[in-house]
């Protein structure tokens, strides 16, 4: 990935109180916005090709299932290099892009078999402090993102503790995100937030910004573990904490919305909502990720209909 030479990593910042207890969102605002980027028309031919494209490059191909396996996950790692079929790419005339996704994003035990194939690559991204639930002790989590740095991790994606926004606890938050974001070290650490847990939009604003005032380089919307996954609304209220915490600070953090994100059509609408709501920067996978499964497999299929004028079957299109 290219990185502008003047972009900083998040640094830690003292955790002001006084800013936190007075975020509040307009959910009816939040709502009306969202709407508008959900009814508008979609681009179209050949400019929605690029733009499936650009979202490829976005994706943090994930496997997160009990059922994983060293050959699911060394297949998930070969599509990740290869996320489109070779005729698609020549039809395309993208061959000098030398297309990947964005990373590849595995449980710890995992991450051993993803660097075999990987070799450095890709990313390897591992959720760890007791992923999905977070419920584990503090000691395990922290010592868990140590091990899967060690293994070879270049991307941490941590799951904060849910009842510290639920009860106000801020200090707590600030205080356990801090602590990962040391045990990460050289590594970037994304804050998985489990919006779909948090209640309001209240909270997920709040805990955007105690997390990024942690050092936090990514926020998450969720594990996709949750019944509500990735919406909208919540991204909407997660993006403009980033603007405004970019203002403040100077810092650029990037932002994932992951479970639930399956259709091109959806991630189309989170390509526009970043580039509205941030900018073309944040168009670029050291600022945006989409954490998906089955998104590619939609992305392929509807560019195989761009290059055909058919659809194929979703069973003919490479997946783990």
């Amino acid at each position: 990935m290219t990185i502008s030479p003047d972009f900083k990593r998040n640094e830690a910042v003292a955790l002001d109180l006084g800013w936190i207890n007075h975020i509040h969102v307009n959910k009816s605002a939040a709502d009306r916005r969202a709407a508008s980027l959900a009814n508008r028309r979609s681009v179209k031919k050949e400019y929605q090709a690029a733009w499936l494209v650009k979202a490829i490059g976005l994706i943090d191909l994930t496997t997160l299932s009990g059922d994983d396996t060293p050959g699911r996950v060394e297949r998930l790692c070969m599509k990740a290099m290869r996320p489109l079929r070779a005729d698609l790419v020549e039809a395309l005339g993208i061959a000098d892009l030398n297309l990947t996704t964005g990373a590849v994003c595995v449980y710890h035990e995992m991450i051993q078999h993803a660097g075999k194939v990987l070799q450095g690559r890709l990313p390897i991204a591992a959720v760890s402090t007791g992923f999905p639930a977070g419920l584990t002790s503090m000691e395990t989590k922290v010592r868990e993102i140590e091990l899967s740095v060690a293994a070879g991790a270049a991307e941490i994606d941590i799951v904060i503790t849910r009842q510290h926004v639920l009860t106000g606890n801020w200090q707590a938050l600030y205080d356990e995100m801090l602590a990962y974001r040391q045990a990460c070290g050289e590594a970037h650490v994304k804050a998985i937030l489990a919006t779909g847990e948090l209640v309001t939009l209240d909270n997920v604003a709040k805990a955007s910004w105690v997390c990024m005032m942690a050092g936090a380089d990514f926020i998450k919307t969720s594990t996709g573990k949750e019944p509500v996954n990735a919406t909208i609304p919540v991204s909407l209220t997660m993006v403009r904490a980033i603007r405004e915490y970019h203002e403040q600070t100077g810092f650029k953090i990037g932002y994932k919305p992951a479970g639930g994100v399956s259709t091109a059509k959806a991630a189309l609408q989170y390509l526009s909502l970043m580039k509205e709501e941030l900018g073309n920067e944040w168009l670029e996978p050291h600022l945006f990720r989409i954490g998906a499964s089955s998104l590619l497999t939609d992305i392929e299929r509807q560019l195989e209909h761009y290059v055909t004028g058919h659809y194929s079957a979703a069973h003919r299109h490479a997946h783990p």
